[in-house]
C-alpha cells in the first residue's frame, strides 16, 4: 500500500495500488484482522456492538480490534454525512468556480475507500470483529440543517474532520502492539488531517487549529472538537514562551481519548 498515492491529489484518486490491486490490498488488510482474531486478542468491551457508541457505553476498547472497530464507526460517519450532502445538492457547483464541489467528491470518495479498508481489516462483514453502521441524525433532532445550508455543511464537515485527526492519534497505543494496524492507521490520519485543512480553509480559516479555538461560524456544540488544543508545552519544552501562545499551540495536535470521541459522535448517533 502506498498512502502517497491517495493523497497525491484531489483530482487524481489512486489508494493502495502500488503492492497490487485494490482487491488485494483489501484482502491482504483483511488476513491481518483475522490473524488478530485467532490468535485470541481480548476486546475491550468484548468488542464493540452493531450499537458502537450507544449512550450507555462509558468503557473504552483498548486493543488492536477495538481501535479498528471505533475508527470504522466514524468512518460510517463521515461516509454517511458525505453522501448525503453530495446526494442533497447542498454544495453550491458553482462555488469557487466549481472546486468546492470537487473537493468533496473527492473528500466522499476517500471516505468510503476507509470504510471499505477498515471492513477488510477487521475481516469482512461476516466477520465476528465486524461491527454495523449506526444510525445517524446530522439535523440533531432538528437543531441543525446540514443538507439545506451549505455553512452548516461546512461547519459540520469541519467538526468532523478536526474530530478524526484528533481521534485517529488517540488510537496510537491501542495499536502499538501491532505495526501493522498502526501504519495503516497512521496513513488514513494524515489523509484525514488533510481533508481537515482543506475545509477549514474553505471556510476562510486557517488551515491549523489555534489554542483551542473552534473558529468563526462553529456552533457552540462543536466546542468539545477543540477542547485540550491549547497545550504549549511539549516534553518539557514551552512553545508558548518560545514562540507565544497561539503559534506555540498550532505547531502541535492533541489527540482525543476514545470516550471523549464517543461523547461526541454520540451526539449524531440515532
Amino acid at each position: 500500500m502506498n498512502i502517497l498515492k491517495f493523497i497525491e491529489s484531489f483530482a487524481d484518486e489512486r489508494i493502495m495500488q502500488s503492492m497490487g490491486t485494490r482487491r488485494e490490498s483489501f484482502a491482504q488488510f483483511g488476513n491481518i484482522g483475522k490473524n488478530l482474531a485467532m490468535a485470541s486478542i481480548p476486546f475491550g468491551l468484548s468488542a464493540l456492538s452493531s450499537k458502537a457508541f450507544a449512550k450507555d457505553i462509558t468503557a473504552t476498547p483498548a486493543t488492536p480490534i477495538g481501535a479498528l472497530q471505533f475508527a470504522l464507526t466514524l468512518e460510517y460517519l463521515e461516509d454517511e454525512f458525505y453522501a448525503m450532502a453530495l446526494d442533497s445538492g447542498v454544495i453550491p457547483a458553482s462555488e469557487n468556480g466549481g472546486r468546492d464541489l470537487k473537493v468533496f467528491q473527492q473528500i466522499s470518495a476517500h471516505e468510503s475507500d476507509h470504510v471499505k479498508f477498515l471492513i477488510a481489516g477487521l475481516g469482512g462483514t461476516a466477520s465476528a470483529n465486524f461491527v454495523a453502521k449506526p444510525t445517524f441524525d446530522f439535523t440533531v433532532g432538528g437543531a441543525f440543517d446540514p443538507f439545506n445550508d451549505y455553512p452548516t455543511f461546512l461547519a459540520l464537515a469541519q467538526a468532523f474532520e478536526d474530530t478524526g485527526v484528533r481521534a485517529y492519534k488517540g488510537q496510537a497505543a491501542n495499536l502499538i502492539t501491532t505495526p501493522d494496524l498502526l501504519t495503516a492507521a497512521l496513513q488514513i490520519h494524515s489523509v484525514e488531517a488533510r481533508h481537515a485543512s482543506e475545509v477549514r480553509r474553505l471556510r476562510g480559516l486557517k488551515g491549523w487549529i489555534s489554542n483551542a479555538e473552534r473558529g468563526a461560524g462553529m456552533p457552540a456544540a462543536t466546542q468539545a472538537v477543540y477542547d485540550g488544543e491549547g497545550v504549549t508545552v511539549q516534553a518539557g519544552f514551552n512553545t508558548a514562551a518560545a514562540f507565544g501562545a497561539a503559534a506555540g499551540s498550532e505547531a502541535y495536535d492533541e489527540p482525543l481519548n476514545t470516550q471523549q470521541v464517543v461523547d461526541i459522535a454520540n451526539i449524531f448517533i440515532v
